[in-house]
């Protein structure tokens, strides 16, 4: 099968990201399943559990153009596009791109930002090109943006918008490490991500990408995706379920997961494994279901509720 040719160079990504954030094997396969599927990525979590780490270290390992941007509520839209500067002494202007060219774009607290400095990234994130001046200009192919977000709670920061959140293909989060594992952090036992070398070019990584597309589902699984997009729409607890968008982007990340696991066929576990991070930003929920708790919490709750209801396929 062709793509079982590309398991050692995915494992050996996955092997590189857990070397460089200890015990969260976990959030690093995530990340590598967005990474295959043509995903954007959010990180939410708790300032200092290494979201901008792992997303540096991604970017690194990919040998491609990569830029940081901290999110502040001072950035102004044209800080990520880019502007137009008059020449007076060609009488025109010249268009300055904005880091949002990129192969990696890592949006740093991308909740620090205002709603309209955020939504300069909806045309990027969701068609691969930028307009300024009345002027399209296509990114860089391939291209991720990797944001991270803090807490709504904490001051300071702006909620995302559900067209904004629907643009990323997984939200995920990393946690604290275990005792040992954070002993081993403080010891200097995990790589630096400037110590990190490139495992693949871009041209490698599109072929990894479109290899993704000819991953086989059977009729079945189709099925059962489908019938977990249909229980979440009718769910008590929602108020809005998930879109045919979403429902799209889990059959994607499936496929991407088959592929990082050396397989060209879906299995119910590629599915089962991904609804959480793949559908939990895209539910809004009754005050009753979220009451209490942080949405992100609550959404994994109703999504393992409606998972256990849906009958999984031999």
């Amino acid at each position: 099968m062709k793509q079982l040719a590309h398991h050692g160079v995915l494992a050996d990504l996955k092997g590189a990201l857990e070397h460089v954030l200890l015990g969260k094997e976990e959030a690093v396969r995530q990340t590598l399943v967005c990474l295959i599927a043509r995903g954007h990525l959010l990180i939410e979590d708790v300032p200092g559990v290494g979201k901008t780490t792992l997303a540096e270290s991604l970017a690194r390992l990919v040998d491609a153009s990569f830029r940081r941007l901290q999110c502040t509520s001072d950035l102004l839209p044209g800080d990520i596009t880019g502007v137009s500067i008059y020449r007076p002494q060609f009488q025109d202007f010249e268009f300055r791109p904005g880091p949002v060219f990129a192969n990696f774009l890592l949006a740093d607290e991308i909740n620090r930002a205002t709603p309209k400095t955020q939504s300069a990234l909806l045309e990027a994130m969701s068609e691969g090109q930028v307009s300024v001046d009345g002027q399209t200009m296509p990114l860089p192919d391939p291209f991720m943006v990797i944001a991270t977000q803090n807490p709504t709670e904490q001051q300071g920061t702006y909620a995302l918008p559900e067209s904004q959140l629907d643009r990323f293909l997984m939200r995920i989060e990393i946690g604290y490490p275990k005792a040992d594992q954070e002993r081993a952090i403080l010891r200097g036992e995990s790589i630096k991500p400037q110590k990190l070398a490139p495992l693949l070019n871009s041209t490698e990584l599109r072929t990894l990408q479109k290899d993704v597309e000819a991953v086989h589902a059977d009729a079945d699984l189709v099925s059962y995706l489908l019938a977990i997009v249909e229980k979440s729409r009718h769910h008590d607890g929602v108020t809005l379920g998930v879109s045919p968008r979403g429902g799209q982007a889990l059959y994607r990340a499936a496929q991407a997961s088959a592929l990082l696991d050396g397989r060209d066929f879906l299995v119910p576990d590629d599915i089962k494994q991904l609804a959480v991070p793949v559908f939990s930003h895209r539910l809004r929920l009754s005050a009753q279901a979220s009451f209490g708790h942080r949405h992100s919490d609550s959404a994994r709750r109703v999504i393992e509720r409606i998972l256990e209801t849906v009958d999984v396929p031999l």
